[in-house]
């Protein structure tokens, strides 16, 4: 049976998510090696065939609708699948090669783990490296399971069939557009926070479970239901960009909105909110030769990013705040 046509060429997708991530054509062209007007076309085409408008272009950028985060959040796993079989492929032809099998949580995949593998490359070069995401939960069910050796995950509990490491610190931040009602606030108490619907993951989210269990550390009470739920990071700052809730987000994630001035963030008084990216990896196995070296390629970039520096964001009451 033929692949359905929508999906048959998996690259225009891939370069539709390099603009979604990048917000340009301009640099998604840089990215991919080819023209602006060569990315243009492709997307343009895709949009035909999809028969749905997947970007609003503006003089400031190039941003995705939100029929394009859907389309985005879909794409995303089947491009992630064509690379896991990409790098299955090439371990197998290689007949000395290394193969390490790492599931990572959205926020480490994207956002540590691509320097992380560029560092282990250099270190060894001959090793193969497949990368699956997923949320927190199933990272650990990969673990356990053996589908994966090496796992990096954000939520607050690891099982006790599993060691772990701390491998770094990220903090959540509570971000909006700057149109949001909150925008113009100085901070706002937990109990708010928990009776406020926002746009989320899906349970089982790292980020997720550990806002809730946040919040009920802070004596706020039960969370409201979110207003949507997304399974991807670019899907949830597109959403809030637009106006549909609040979102609370790793600062890894929306450091680039929070610059470009499309997301405001507002300090929460009187809850914690920084937390521990944690490899994990199962009981009693220590991680050896590439999972070893990947660890350790971790360790030195968590040191390095942790030394004395402080980055101030703008706040949506014209506040400066500094993590």
């Amino acid at each position: 049976m033929a692949l359905p046509r929508r999906v048959a060429d998996l690259a225009v997708y891939e370069m539709a998510l390099s603009v979604a991530a990048l917000g340009s054509m301009g640099r998604a062209a840089t990215e991919h090696g080819v023209s602006q007007a060569a990315v243009s076309a492709r997307v343009r085409a895709l949009e035909e065939a999809l028969g749905l408008t997947l970007f609003e272009r503006s003089p400031q950028g190039t941003r995705l609708t939100p029929a394009g985060s859907l389309v985005a959040d879909w794409a995303r796993g089947a491009v992630d699948a064509a690379w896991a079989m990409e790098e299955g492929v090439a371990a197998l032809q290689a007949e000395h090669t290394g193969r390490l099998r790492v599931a990572a949580s959205l926020t480490v995949a994207e956002y540590l783990l691509p320097r992380w593998l560029v560092a282990l490359r250099t270190e060894l070069p001959e090793t193969s490296v497949s990368l699956t995401t997923r949320n927190s939960t199933e990272v650990a069910d990969d673990v356990r399971t053996g589908a994966a050796d090496l796992g990096f995950v954000e939520g607050p509990e690891i099982g006790d069939d599993l060691d772990s490491q701390v491998m770094g610190h990220d903090e959540l931040v509570l971000v909006m557009a700057p149109t949001h009602r909150w925008a113009r606030r100085r901070a706002v108490i937990p109990a708010q926070l928990a009776a406020t619907p926002l746009v989320t993951r899906e349970t089982g989210s790292g980020t997720r479970e550990f806002l809730e269990r946040a919040l009920e550390t802070a004596g706020a009470g039960p969370t409201a239901a979110p207003v949507l739920e997304l399974a991807s990071t670019t899907a949830i700052k597109a959403a809030v960009a637009d106006g549909v809730a609040p979102a609370v987000l790793s600062s890894l994630a929306v450091a680039g909105e929070l610059e470009a001035g499309t997301l405001v963030t507002l300090p929460v008084r009187g809850v914690a909110l920084g937390r521990r990216l944690t490899a994990i990896w199962r009981r009693g196995r220590a991680p050896d030769g590439a999972a070893a070296a990947l660890l350790a390629r971790a360790r030195a970039a968590h040191e390095h990013r942790t030394r004395p520096a402080r980055a101030t964001w703008r706040t949506g009451a014209g506040h400066n705040l500094s993590l």
